[in-house]
């Protein structure tokens, strides 16, 4: 549960070194059947910022937990980029896009974090 946490901090941090905003972390750990811990969801305003972010949260992971995401997909396009790292996903997306898939609310059985944005 502590590599959790801190895996999840490390991902807030490169999140927020390239300013992704609407932070929220979805704590799965008490639903039966998910598939990780922690859900982190976060919005670029661009798709350059969201490519931005996910490199933020790779490097950051890496440099400071020797982390590497088993799997990164949607990159191409860059409107909803997810980063697998087995105990916590990371949904990095467009605005729109964002609210169109309103994954906080699929998951409502979740205790959801939002974390505030820097300013």
């Amino acid at each position: 549960m502590e590599q959790t946490r801190q895996l999840t901090e490390t991902i807030i941090k490169g999140i927020q070194e390239k300013k992704g905003s609407r932070i929220v972390v979805a704590d799965l750990s008490g639903i039966d059947g998910t598939i990780c811990k922690n859900f982190v969801i976060c919005q670029g305003n661009s798709p350059a910022q969201v490519e931005a972010i996910t490199e933020s949260v790779g490097e950051t992971a890496r440099r400071s937990l020797g982390e590497k995401p088993s799997g990164v997909a949607g990159l191409e396009n860059a409107q909803w980029v997810v980063m697998d790292y087995g105990d916590v996903l990371v949904h990095i997306f467009l605005p729109d896009v964002r609210t169109f898939y309103d994954l906080e609310h699929l998951w409502a059985d979740a205790p959801l974090t939002e974390i505030p944005d820097l300013e």
